[in-house]
């Protein structure tokens, strides 16, 4: 089947509960509104990346990384249109506590905040006087420091950046509300994507190129310094973890995807790291986010479509 018969062909369920949302734990079924389904709510696209929410326009706006674009779906009319284009080869994207949006910028090798009147700040593009390699996925913590990762995708080719040798190794970095970058994760092999837990006394952080993949979890002290390094989920041989979101209850909603039965999608695990459920996706899920009016609308950006599926539970702030 062809990839533009795929897009034809794929409908929603027919029946409730979605057959698509598997309880693997009875602890899922809590999450499972059994008269939701999953939702395609536009497709077309190259790679579906970094999706965020904006309640305030009841929009949400994600990245098309090699389409060099960001797009917007708004929630009341259903129509999805450009956001932003050329985008710079955005990646990973969030709210800052003040509304703004925050974008990693892949060919720009930089963190960017939109301002009120659409105007680019600079956050972060360069540590110790190096060029970042290629940031990747970001999260902002209540006290507005912005947490971001540092692989180097967007500097292996000329299609979701630009290819350039890395002058850095792949950090995960912290950046202050007066500026101030400073290194709190080192030794990661190609961190992706991370959030923080509800109370966020830990961060949660994919290691990408581990083999296996792994979800690792650090301790955050009160300094904002991370500690205590532990592997909360080991995906196994076949488990590829991208980005991921936490919700009130401490579950972790990740992208998942390597083109088979059962893979594809988002899995979810509680905070012990115990996978707990699935979603079932025709396509590989890079990332997640909640939005919608209660905050209960899970929305999974999916290669080349965006699905979403309203859930029993809310996302916490700032992812």
């Amino acid at each position: 089947m062809t990839l533009n018969q795929e897009h034809t062909d794929w409908k929603p369920s027919q029946r409730y509960p979605d057959p698509r949302v598997v309880a693997i734990d009875p602890e899922f079924s809590k999450l499972i509104l059994p008269l939701a389904k999953v939702e395609r709510l536009a497709t077309g696209y190259r790679w579906c990346e970094g999706p965020v929410w904006f309640g305030d326009t009841r929009q949400l706006v994600w990245s098309d990384v090699p389409g060099n674009c960001m797009y917007k779906w708004d929630e009341q009319s259903g129509a999805a249109s450009v956001f932003r284009q050329p985008s710079s080869n955005g990646n990973g994207n969030t709210r800052d506590r003040q509304g703004r949006l925050l974008t990693c910028e892949h060919l720009n090798r930089r963190v960017v905040r939109t301002e009120y009147d659409g105007t680019l700040t600079v956050i972060a593009d360069a540590y110790s006087g190096k060029r970042l390699n290629s940031p990747n996925d970001i999260v902002c913590k209540s006290d507005g420091s912005i947490w971001f990762t540092d692989p180097v995708f967007g500097i292996l080719g000329n299609y979701e950046g630009q290819v350039a040798e890395p002058e850095l190794p792949t950090h995960v970095y912290r950046a202050d509300v007066d500026g101030t970058l400073s290194i709190v994760a080192e030794g990661i092999n190609q961190p992706n994507g991370l959030a923080f837990s509800a109370d966020e006394s830990i961060l949660y952080i994919v290691e990408s190129r581990s083999s296996p993949r792994n979800i690792l979890a650090y301790d955050v002290s009160k300094n904002n310094t991370l500690d205590n390094k532990k592997i909360l989920i080991d995906a196994g041989p076949d488990g590829t973890p991208d980005g991921f979101r936490v919700d009130t209850h401490g579950n972790l909603w990740c992208g998942w995807g390597m083109g088979q039965d059962g893979l594809d999608g988002v899995h979810i695990f509680n905070s012990n790291g115990k996978l707990i459920g699935r979603i079932d996706l025709p396509e590989r899920c890079a990332n997640v986010c909640f939005g919608g009016l209660h905050r209960n609308r899970l929305f999974m950006a999916a290669s080349t479509s965006v699905y979403s599926l309203f859930v029993n539970t809310q996302g916490v702030s700032g992812g």
